[in-house]
């Protein structure tokens, strides 16, 4: 199981319009040339950064900018924005374990609350880290 390079990507464009916002128009090639990815990625990030209400875009001048005190964005936030991952749906399991098996009919009563519990660790983790985190860590290397 791997979390999409999404997240990361988020973090990242946020991090660089916070950065970058006062000095520099953020538009999707601006943020792309400081990932190296393609703009289409970007566009689409920014989209669910903004539907999530993290960000607004301008339009016409363009540009975008973070909507909310950096405290009050968690980690947490910005996986569920960028994310499709719904409540205890992070593990996806095997479709059709067999029935008649000891081990395959028993699975999921075995594992579920166990991966309910994994996922909610990983979610309170998540929630604890803010976006000021992580500008205040950017600071001690620009």
């Amino acid at each position: 199981m791997q979390i999409s390079s999404r997240f990361t990507i988020a973090l990242h464009m946020l991090a660089c319009m916070e950065t970058f916002g006062e000095d520099y128009k953020i538009t999707s090639d601006f943020l792309a040339s400081s990932i190296n990815v393609n703009p289409v990625i970007i566009r689409r990030i920014l989209s669910q950064l903004k539907d999530a209400g993290i960000i607004e875009v301008k339009r016409g001048t363009g540009g975008a900018n973070i909507t909310k005190p950096l405290e009050e964005i968690t980690f947490l936030d910005i996986y569920h924005a960028v994310e499709c991952v719904e409540k205890n749906v992070l593990f996806h399991f095997h479709e059709n374990p067999n029935p008649n098996c000891p081990v395959g009919k028993n699975i999921h009563n075995i594992l579920d609350d166990k991966l309910a519990r994994v996922q909610t660790a990983m979610e309170q983790e998540l929630k604890s880290i803010t976006l000021a985190d992580v500008i205040a860590d950017l600071q001690k290397y620009i």
